[in-house]
This record gives C-alpha cells, sequence and structure tokens, in this order.
C-alpha cells in the first residue's frame, strides 16, 4: 500500500502551492495554544504568580515606609516652620522694645544736655556777674583811692598855702596832746 501523505493545501494571498507548516500533527494556531498552555503549567510549578505578589508586596510596604517618612519629615517642616515663625516674631517684638528703649535713652540724653546746657548757662552767667562785681568794686576802690589822694593832695596844698610854720607847730604840739588823753 502507498503511504499517503496528506498535505493541505489551501488558498493562499501568496498564490497556489503555498503549503501551511505543522509539526507534530498540530497546526500553527494550536502549537501556539499548546506552547502557551505549557509555559502556563511551567510557571505555576515555579509559583512564579506568589513570587510576583511578594514582589509587589514589598513594593507596596516600601511605598508605605516612603510615605510615612515623608508625612514625618512634612510634620517636621512644619513644626521648624513654626519655630521660625516664632523666632520672626520675637525678633520683630524684640526689635521694637529695642528701638523703643533707645528712643526713651535718646529723650532722656537730650533732656539731661538741656538741664546740663541750661545750668552751665546760669553758672556761666553767675561767673560773669562776679567778674563784673569783682570790676566794679575794683574801679570804685581805685576811684576811692584817687579821691582821697586827689583829697589829700588838694588838703595839702590847701593848709600849705594858708598856713605857715609857727601855725604847723601849735597844730602838731595839739595833735600830740589829743593823743596823750
Amino acid at each position: 500500500m502507498v503511504e499517503a501523505v496528506t498535505q493541505s493545501v489551501v488558498e493562499h494571498p501568496l498564490g497556489e502551492g503555498y503549503e501551511e507548516a505543522s509539526a507534530f500533527g498540530l497546526e500553527a494556531p494550536a502549537f501556539i495554544a499548546l506552547a502557551m498552555l505549557v509555559v502556563i503549567v511551567f510557571m505555576l510549578w515555579k509559583k512564579v504568580p506568589s513570587a510576583i505578589g511578594k514582589a509587589l508586596d514589598e513594593k507596596i510596604a516600601t511605598i508605605r515606609d516612603q510615605l510615612a517618612e515623608a508625612e514625618g519629615l512634612r510634620k517636621d517642616a512644619e513644626a521648624l516652620k513654626a519655630e521660625y515663625e516664632a523666632k520672626a516674631k520675637s525678633v520683630d517684638k524684640e526689635r521694637k522694645t529695642m528701638l523703643e528703649r533707645a528712643r526713651k535713652e535718646a529723650d532722656e540724653i537730650v533732656a539731661k544736655a538741656a538741664v546740663d546746657a541750661e545750668a552751665l548757662i546760669e553758672r556761666r552767667g553767675r561767673m560773669a556777674e562776679d567778674k563784673i562785681a569783682a570790676k566794679e568794686r575794683s574801679a570804685i576802690n581805685q576811684l576811692r583811692n584817687a579821691a582821697a589822694n586827689a583829697a589829700t593832695n588838694a588838703a595839702a596844698k590847701l593848709i600849705a598855702e594858708r598856713n605857715d610854720p609857727a601855725i604847723d607847730a601849735r597844730l602838731i604840739d595839739q595833735a600830740i596832746g589829743d593823743i596823750g588823753r
């Protein structure tokens, strides 16, 4: 008997005589389905889905940890922000206090300078008045001395003109006598 090899001849767009390939009696679609089934069974046998699930769980845990860390960092950042805002307010209050204190001290210095200037003016005025009074006293004394000298000279001149030596001797004797009493 003659063995008959069956080959399917299918009309194909490439033309006549094109033969569809087959292996182990399976055509291409059936062979692909069988290969996929083998791959799926192999993957189940090696527990690939559980490994994928475990890898995804680990990734989820890592992401949760990162989110928790990010939340902690956000809270730290908010705390730092609040702290620096409080410091800024404190510095602003301190600046206002220092400015007010400086103004107060400046006002006190100006007031003290005004009092000191007034006291200096008064003291210098008294010194000037004292110098003027001393100069007046000196001028009056000089004037008195000059008047006394002029009066003495005038009296001596008058006495010298009106008296002679005999009257002078009598007046001297009288003055000496008055001293003895």
